[in-house]
């Protein structure tokens, strides 16, 4: 199937006010993708961290149907936090306050709709940016009673400095360390290799297989992750990793994985926080 162009194609966005209604009557959970605009290299559109995230949701949605788990797409939200690449041009971000009150004031919305899960999801490394996503979702849980989480792996979850067995995290994958070899981890092999996948005649194909590998090391994993200048002086090309080994296959196998596995981990957060009475699930709806 061919993913589409317009991120709004599949989404909420696209329901009437009725169909959205009905859909949250009926238990329907919701999805949503938090993002950038930033550079991605010389090979990607500066969109990737919309566009990955929002063809995982799609995959997820598929999965939990198979589940029997209806889920409405909320069209992505894509002005995040960004520090690392905050020097270079097309990379936009906002003030983590700000986006910490509009992730609560939307998701109290989502709530007061009717909807009582909210999976959030982050196309976008930056660690400032995931702890803010984070905080969002935690003010608007306290606020809303909304049960809304933080969908992602455990790796990111150490990073960002939260314990695992937050209430707000939802974790899915592996809980192992990152693979050996010189790190890639950004518009590198496995980012530009999910692109191929998704949205392959974004990439600047004659441009990516020229590329050399970034060549770089955990020390300067580390300068790069101070951001701004620092980012733009280790990885001048914008890039952090080997784009010209990626393949549209391994991209087909990533995406697959994951949205498998999220599907997994939130069907089992959906059955622990399942109402333990027959008649509770009534009472809760009115």
């Amino acid at each position: 199937m061919t993913p589409p162009d317009d991120v709004f194609a599949g989404t909420l966005a696209e329901l009437t006010w009725y169909e959205v209604d009905r859909a949250a009557r009926s238990g329907a959970v919701l999805l949503w993708a938090f993002g950038v605009i930033e550079q991605h290299g010389p090979h990607l559109p500066t969109g990737t961290d919309v566009y990955v995230p929002g063809a995982r949701l799609r995959g997820v949605q598929a999965r939990l149907a198979e589940r029997g788990v209806q889920a409405l797409i909320m069209p992505p939200y894509y002005w995040g936090v960004n520090v690392v690449s905050g020097a270079f041009p097309a990379s936009y971000g906002v003030r983590p306050e700000l986006m910490r009150e509009v992730m609560a004031d939307l998701l109290t919305g989502m709530a007061r709709d009717g909807f009582r899960h909210v999976f959030c999801f982050s196309g976008h490394g930056d660690a400032l940016h995931n702890r803010t996503v984070h905080d969002g979702i935690r003010t608007a849980s306290e606020r809303a009673g909304v049960d809304a989480s933080f969908v992602t792996e455990p790796a990111l979850a150490r990073r960002i400095g939260l314990a695992l067995d937050d209430p707000h995290l939802t974790l899915y994958g592996p809980d192992e360390p990152p693979p050996a070899g010189p790190p890639d981890v950004h518009a590198g092999q496995w980012e530009t290799s999910l692109m191929m996948h998704i949205q392959p005649k974004l990439v600047r194909e004659d441009v990516r297989v020229r590329l050399e590998p970034s060549g770089l090391g955990p020390a300067d994993l580390a300068t790069w992750r101070q951001g701004f200048e620092h980012a733009r002086r280790v990885t001048p090309d914008g890039y952090f990793g080997d784009p010209a080994a990626a393949g549209a296959e391994e991209g087909h196998r990533i995406q697959t994985t994951a949205s498998e596995q999220a599907a997994d981990a939130i069907v089992l957060r959906l059955r622990r926080t399942a109402p333990s009475h027959p008649h509770e699930e009534r009472r809760n709806h009115g």
